[in-house]
């Protein structure tokens, strides 16, 4: 279910399917680096003003499911205009920092991202930008993510599927908003 918050700023409305903290696992997979599983938590929030701000952690988890250490973190903020372009700028734990470009799909909620922009510290890895597909399938946010570095051509390194995560906060707001005249034992409701 989408909820839009009443303090949503207006212009992040299409926005509003990625809110609140998704949890789920994927696989890393890209050449020089560890193949793996991984655990991802994903947390998309707003305070009224025109962005959301986006916080990730992902994980390596062993082949019971298990957190193993951490893998990548990155935070950054959404917005998104009149027609539907979206721009993200990111800051990653390895050092670096993406301006990301693109839109959202037309009637449904995808949003398509290619990096416009990239810098490095000096102790980053080497990378030279990335492509990122977002969608909201039945409920669930999946995504993919490619990325490219001056020795590998680009290619997908990560994907994921999450669940959107419940807090008692929630159950709270969606049991006051049951209507007064719901039936005892629930059958009528769906006759």
């Amino acid at each position: 279910m989408i909820e839009i918050p009443s303090d949503l700023h207006k212009d992040l409305v299409p926005l509003a399917f990625l809110l609140g903290t998704w949890a789920g696992a994927g696989v890393h997979d890209f050449p020089g680096a560890e193949k793996c599983n991984f655990g991802q938590e994903v947390t998309f929030s707003h305070d009224g003003r025109d962005f959301l701000e986006y916080r990730s952690h992902t994980w390596v988890l062993d082949s019971d499911g298990n957190k193993v250490r951490p893998l990548e973190s990155e935070s950054g903020f959404w917005r998104i205009d009149g027609s539907r372009k979206v721009e993200v700028t990111m800051t990653r734990d390895d050092g670096v920092i993406e301006i990301w470009y693109g839109e959202m799909a037309d009637k449904k909620p995808q949003i398509d991202l290619l990096t416009d922009a990239v810098a490095r510290t000096a102790a980053s890895r080497p990378y030279t930008g990335g492509k990122r597909l977002y969608g909201y399938v039945k409920s669930d946010l999946m995504w993919v993510g490619e990325k490219q570095t001056p020795e590998v051509e680009l290619r997908p390194y990560m994907s994921a599927h999450l669940k959107k995560v419940v807090t008692p906060e929630d159950v709270e707001r969606w049991a006051k908003a049951l209507p007064d005249d719901m039936p005892d034992d629930g059958i009528a409701f769906f006759k």
